[in-house]
């Protein structure tokens, strides 16, 4: 039995913190983790921009309330569940996720928690479910005797990608091509149907 291990954003919905950022005007947001890797690095940025600008929880579901999933998704991710399992393994958060969880019907999703102050709906901290988890989900699968698949786009995801039986990228920034010649490269649902096929064949 092989597991499908998918990326997020970028793979199945558009980067929420992008779209926060072209909704509210604040440029600073547009980062994510193709731009910087180090992703506490990254978050403890991003909450520092949300406290400068008195943005809260509910700021961020407003956005994320107007979102949905990237063209043909929701298809690639049919397919995909009749071929395999199919686990979602993300660095957002389930405060973000279920309106979109909701229109992809419910994929198991691995994920991120926020700390929010309940009274000013400011978010606080956050917290991982462990460091490097979406690597550590693929070692814990393979404990289980399970095949793995997996696919992202981004910085966060090449060790999810290197620790799965085959790994595939998918509408990768030209960095991170550059950077990890090693996976294939898809630029759409198709060809990423193409890879998972090839590489079950090659499992």
């Amino acid at each position: 039995m092989t597991i499908a291990c998918l990326d997020l954003e970028g793979v199945l919905i558009p980067e929420i913190w992008i779209n926060l950022a072209e909704r509210t005007g604040i440029d600073s947001l547009r980062a994510t983790t193709r731009d910087i890797p180090d992703y506490d690095e990254l978050m403890q940025q991003r909450l520092r921009i949300l406290e400068e600008n008195h943005l809260g929880i509910a700021d961020l579901q407003d956005v994320i309330a107007s979102m949905q999933p990237l063209d043909g998704a929701k298809d690639f991710l049919d397919w995909l569940k009749s071929e395999f399992q199919v686990v979602i393994l993300s660095d957002t958060f389930y405060e973000f996720a279920a309106p979109l969880m909701k229109q992809l019907d419910f994929p198991t999703l691995f994920c991120h928690q926020l700390e929010i102050d309940s009274a000013s709906g400011k978010i606080v901290n956050y917290q991982l479910r462990q460091k490097d988890q979406k690597r550590q989900a693929v070692k814990a699968f393979h404990s289980l005797n399970f095949k793995t698949i997996a696919a992202g786009d981004s910085y966060n995801d090449t060790t999810m990608l290197s620790e799965a039986g085959a790994g595939i990228l998918f509408c990768p920034p030209d960095n991170v091509i550059a950077e990890f010649p090693q996976f294939p490269v898809t630029k759409n649902y198709q060809e990423m149907k193409r890879a998972f096929q090839n590489a079950a064949a090659h499992l």
